[in-house]
């Protein structure tokens, strides 16, 4: 009884002794609302306290009670009210005109008040049933988004957290990281509608491609100081220490998956990019051999992403290469080096290319940091 008080009915009618019978039957029960016409009735049921069912004449002046409930359940803040008509009109068109815009339920006049208490009581105890599954239903929504936010904060960290710790063994890959990431994801969008690609660059898989693209050189955590770091060209048997990168990289990140005990969206594109980003599309890439579209797409986008950086980029041993120059290379190596489709997407966008690198260029500070660096690592026969 508690919570039927706690329901308030609106009753609507042009009749003052219709609202005297009406709301002398439910104010015991109830808490009533009255209105005289359907404009009032509107705006009652749209003001700051939404009753829990309208009783509505379907005849009065000027608004029929019909309108009303076609605008009631047209707007999303009054269209779960329940409407139960209560009028003369007594046709099975009538009423199944009234049933089919909307209404609960059709009771004619002059009413039984047992029939009409029963009938409010079913519909007040249905629209609390319902609220709470609506409720529940919110509720369970906003856990949703929630705990995927939650999850989606997890990989970001996971991601930063593995990207920062290759920047610690090596300073040139601070910015070189956001470059690449964000020339990844500009290479992809360009290349969204093209048959070959767009089952593979949809919406989340660019977002998965934007999120992996950082950890593409972590395996270089476990390349020794004096080969990831040595300022000038490497012999072939530091170079083929160098090239264990991609494994080491691969290996990292399943270990971290195999800790997690299930398969994870990122890491399985993170691996991919880490193993096979300096495999080549003629096949003399590392560390496979892969060739064509054997490579991962996501490895592909990679590598000319990678390759236009260090072509630009300033290093110790090196002056970086101007935008022209670098596109120069890219072009020619397109069919050797590159999937030639992807080189046509980074041509159609270079200027963004060219825009990414400036908004994320190297100081002068990172270049002096980096030569300090290079002075404290000893030779690798220790003199």
């Amino acid at each position: 009884m508690d919570l039927m008080r706690r329901s308030s009915v609106l009753v609507v009618d042009d009749s003052p002794d219709n609202l005297k019978l009406i709301g002398g039957l439910l104010k015991d029960l109830y808490r009533v609302k009255i209105a005289t016409d359907g404009e009032k009735a509107l705006a009652i049921a749209r003001g700051p306290s939404t009753p829990d069912l309208i009783l509505l004449d379907v005849m009065m002046p000027g608004m029929s009670g019909y309108d009303v409930c076609r605008l009631l359940k047209s707007d999303p803040l009054t269209q779960n009210v329940p409407i139960i008509f209560l009028t003369a009109l007594s046709s099975d068109q009538d009423e199944s005109e009234g049933l089919e815009i909307g209404g609960a339920d059709y009771v004619t006049k002059p009413v039984n008040p047992r029939v009409l208490l029963a009938r409010v009581k079913t519909q007040i105890e249905n629209k609390a049933s319902s609220d709470f599954i609506r409720n529940q239903n919110d509720f369970l929504d906003a856990e949703v988004q929630r705990r995927t936010l939650e999850l989606t904060a997890i990989q970001d960290v996971t991601i930063l957290s593995m990207a920062s710790l290759a920047e610690t063994r090596d300073s040139d890959t601070g910015n070189h990281i956001l470059r690449t990431q964000y020339y990844v994801r500009a290479l992809a969008e360009a290349l969204r509608q093209h048959p070959r690609f767009r089952d593979y660059l949809t919406h989340d898989g660019i977002d998965m491609l934007f999120k992996s693209a950082p950890l593409h050189d972590i395996g270089k955590v476990g390349i020794p100081d004096h080969i990831l770091l040595k300022p000038g060209r490497l012999t072939i048997e530091e170079f083929e220490i160098m090239k264990t990168h991609t494994t080491l990289g691969r290996d990292a990140l399943q270990g971290a998956e195999n800790s997690l005990g299930t398969q994870v969206g990122f890491l399985e594109i993170a691996k991919e990019i880490a193993y096979c980003h300096q495999e080549k599309w003629d096949g003399s890439g590392y560390p496979q051999g892969l060739s064509g579209d054997d490579i991962p797409i996501s490895a592909r986008l990679m590598a000319v992403a990678d390759v236009y950086d260090a072509l630009i980029s300033r290093r110790v041993y090196k002056e970086g290469m101007t935008h022209e120059e670098a596109i120069a290379i890219i072009t020619d190596s397109a069919g050797t080096h590159f999937d030639p489709d992807i080189v046509e997407a980074f041509l159609s966008i270079d200027d963004e290319f060219r825009r990414i690198a400036l908004r994320y260029t190297d100081s002068d500070e990172d270049l002096d940091k980096k030569r300090d660096k290079l002075e404290q690592i000893p030779s690798q026969n220790g003199k």
